[in-house]
């Protein structure tokens, strides 16, 4: 074989090897892209994902699967809490976790006592003592709240919501028993619960609406006073919160002008004789009012009053006329249409 012959047969061979390195070198780079390309979902390019279907989820009123929501309280806190939370603490707002299906982690007590009326169902709920002030921090981080919400600002007062919101989200009422619908829809919101809440409002709704009926027919116009005795003094209650809401502003019954569009106005023997009022609802508030409720009932005074010698005096219990939710409004219903109609 001649020499020029060899040279362009070893040229030819070496052309084709570099040829099959550059192929053999390609395959190799589009297999780490793809590689690395399927492999995104579980890097970085991840959060990003979540956060843009967390997005979209949120401007569709979807929740986000096992992400979290950014709310705003009523004093204007941010918060960001799990799409359902489940470790609730929310001290005297018991009576609405219930109407939605919740058990808290802890309630509220006074001593040993907490909300009597909520003890068949909450009777394996740890009590948290309020006697002294909200528990401390190290208290209430035993229980592991997911979300602690507070039914008034003043229990985030005096650092009490900074201590707290490091546990957990702390959500902030202004004042959640000024209107009970409100605050429990708020709730239904926050807990994944809507569709509870609204089945339980509209439930009440209508008990409200045949109870007016009720009420129309036997006492029309006629004025209502509900008088709280407590340790500390005696006052009418007015249509603002607790049972005066529902006596006052939900059944629409007359209030008396003592007390007007108050919360509250005290009462004393001497302001006996003006008490414009038809019927009246007396509750010794925590049994701590006794010793006043004796003296004023025993009286010549209380015994002129109209009302009283009209035998419309009714007391009513202090478990649940002193009670914030509808489980208390639905039995404050029923009890003001029992004795106003018999």
């Amino acid at each position: 074989m001649s020499t020029s012959l060899v040279h362009a047969k070893s040229r030819f061979m070496a052309r084709m090897s570099g040829l099959l390195c550059c192929v053999l070198l390609g395959s190799v780079l589009a297999a780490c892209s793809t590689s690395e390309s399927k492999a995104a979902p579980t890097g970085q390019p991840s959060s990003t994902t979540v956060t843009e279907v967390s997005a979209a989820a949120g401007d569709s009123g979807a929740k986000p699967s096992g992400g979290e929501r950014t709310v705003t309280d009523e004093l204007g806190h941010e918060i960001n809490i799990p799409a359902e939370p489940k470790n609730i603490f929310a001290p005297n707002m018991e009576d609405s976790l219930l109407k939605l299906g919740v058990k808290p982690v802890a309630q509220w007590s006074n001593g040993s006592m907490g909300h009597d009326y909520l003890q068949d169902e909450l009777k394996d709920v740890p009590k948290l003592d309020f006697s002294a002030g909200l528990p401390s921090p190290e208290t209430l981080m035993a229980y592991n709240p997911e979300l602690i919400i507070l039914h008034t600002e003043t229990y985030a007062q005096n650092g009490n919501y900074e201590a707290y919101s490091k546990i957990a989200p702390t959500y902030v009422f202004k004042n959640a028993s000024g209107n009970i619908e409100k605050s429990l829809t708020a709730i239904g919101e926050l807990l994944g619960k809507t569709e509870e809440a609204n089945k339980a409002l509209e439930a009440y709704q209508q008990k409200v609406k045949e109870a007016r009926e009720k009420l129309k027919e036997a006492v029309g116009d006629k004025k209502v006073a509900i008088i709280r005795f407590a340790h500390k003094g005696v006052s009418l209650m007015g249509g603002q919160y607790l049972c005066g809401y529902v006596v006052h502003r939900d059944l629409e019954l007359g209030i008396s002008n003592l007390v007007g569009n108050e919360n509250s106005a005290s009462i004393s023997m001497e302001i006996l004789p003006d008490l414009d009022a038809d019927y009246i609802f007396v509750l010794n508030a925590y049994n701590q009012g006794t010793e006043r409720m004796t003296e004023m009932m025993d009286s010549p005074i209380w015994k002129s009053i109209p009302a009283v010698k009209e035998g419309h005096v009714y007391e009513v219990s202090n478990k649940y006329w002193l009670g914030s939710g509808l489980i208390a409004y639905e039995k404050i219903v029923d009890d003001t249409v029992r004795l106003l109609t018999q």
